[in-house]
């Protein structure tokens, strides 16, 4: 990725970025971070994954897509460096397999836009992990570590001490890191990693505190304060004095869940942090740039004029337990699930999660993007709740409408992959719009 950043002129260098890791909640946090910089007047490329609807959401700027020629002219770059400049260089040979990988070609492409934009600042989502990411080649104002849980066990490594320690490699020499809360052997491989970079680490549970959530069918209400004492001895005390002011934000996401609230509180002490030394972060701007927020596939109910339809992108032990905790306490238990994920993921542990929960689940394929064994996640779910509590629609097609059918008045969740969500998405949108 090196190279191939060599070879188009560097763009990465282009401007200033804050980088997020981390197992679930990596892509709220980077969205949330660069809607408020947004909202702070900055132009504001941002890069995640994977996408709902539309590719471009995976590389955007200030919320919105960028024109089409910034897309056609880094295009041509890219192209450029993958035909021109790419089979002159002798690190890159086909017969040795060293060709660069669709990722690193897409994270390429953001860097030209980005350049090409003129951004102000860049707010970049790892893809998996984060030691050997093709984004881990950038030196951010600020890293950002969400939650770590056991995924991706065959590329990351099948314990939390291996995959901490893979998400700990985007931890750069000198430059704070902002953590969320951790399990404690990812905790003591995150201490170590910041200790070994000089990295100040600002460990969300020790300075922050988030109170009087309000969770709704619409928004979150919650309220963030910060602890004045924690910085006192901190190597980066001049610099973010700004985030220990005992200030109380009372502050409001389009999105239910108290896991957001905690989504929020890493994106603004990461922005309190990256931007001390050259602005202010006004309350207005935190403010705005939560409310008016937009990601498609977190907690989003896509028949809002009828029987709730939630469909959320969790695909992970921790993240459907918390999307089902949120589901039933706005719509009550018994409803109906439908359900998908990829073939490396805890299906069983997941399966023990949701089947106390709903009264009929359909288990279906989570799009063909990634490998999936929709029959061996049938029957971890039926050893669980039995044959007459689950069905097994392949087809996503037919098992969106047979979920439809089975609901009639009750309340449906789609979840399981961020796949299986775009499908459903699709699916269902279409029907709507007919």
């Amino acid at each position: 990725m090196e190279i191939l950043a060599e070879l188009a002129g560097n763009p990465h260098k282009c401007a200033p970025a804050i980088h997020i890791a981390g197992s679930k909640g990596k892509g709220s946090v980077t969205s949330m971070t660069a809607s408020i910089l947004s909202a702070a007047g900055y132009r504001v490329a941002r890069y995640m994954s994977p996408h709902v609807i539309d590719i471009r959401e995976r590389i955007s700027i200030n919320g919105l897509f960028f024109d089409e020629e910034i897309y056609c002219n880094a295009g041509d770059e890219l192209r450029h460096v993958t035909d021109v400049l790419l089979p002159g260089n002798l690190l890159f040979d086909s017969e040795t397999g060293c060709e660069p990988t669709f990722w690193e070609l897409l994270t390429l492409l953001f860097f030209l836009c980005a350049q090409k934009a003129k951004c102000d600042i860049m707010v970049v989502e790892t893809g998996m992990g984060g030691r050997l990411d093709s984004t881990n080649i950038l030196d951010p104002l600020v890293s950002i570590i969400t939650l770590i849980e056991l995924e991706h066990t065959t590329i990351l490594g099948n314990t939390i001490t291996a995959i901490a320690g893979e998400k700990a490699g985007i931890i750069k020499t000198d430059k704070p890191l902002v953590l969320a809360k951790q399990c404690d052997e990812a905790l003591e491989v995150f201490r170590k990693k910041a200790k070994e970079k000089n990295s100040a680490l600002f460990y969300l549970p020790e300075i922050a505190e988030i109170s009087n959530t309000i969770i709704s069918l619409h928004n979150t209400e919650f309220e963030l304060s910060f602890k004045p004492l924690h910085f006192s001895s901190s190597p980066l005390c001049e610099l973010c004095a700004s985030v220990s002011q005992r200030e109380i934000l009372r502050l409001n996401l389009p999105i239910p869940g108290k896991v957001q609230a905690e989504n929020a509180a890493l994106a603004i002490t990461a922005l309190k942090i990256a931007l001390q030394q050259v602005n202010s972060l006004s309350c207005t701007a935190i403010r705005s740039g939560l409310a008016n927020l937009k990601i498609p596939g977190r907690f989003e109910n896509i028949t809002p004029e009828s029987t709730p339809f939630i469909i959320d992108g969790a695909h992970t032990p921790e993240s459907l337990n918390l999307c089902i905790e949120t589901f039933c306490s706005l719509y009550g238990e018994g409803g109906i699930l439908l359900f998908g994920c990829a073939a490396d993921k805890d299906a069983a542990a997941m399966a023990k999660i949701a089947c106390p929960h709903f009264s009929k689940i359909i288990i279906t394929t989570p799009g063909n993007f990634k490998i999936s064994n929709p029959e061996k996640v049938y029957k971890a779910f039926t050893l669980i709740a039995g044959q007459e509590k689950i069905m097994f629609v392949p087809d996503t097609q037919e098992a969106v409408r047979q979920t439809i059918e089975f609901a009639k008045n009750l309340p449906i969740l789609g979840t399981g992959s961020f796949y299986l969500v775009s499908e459903i998405r699709k699916i269902v949108t279409a029907v709507i719009n007919f």
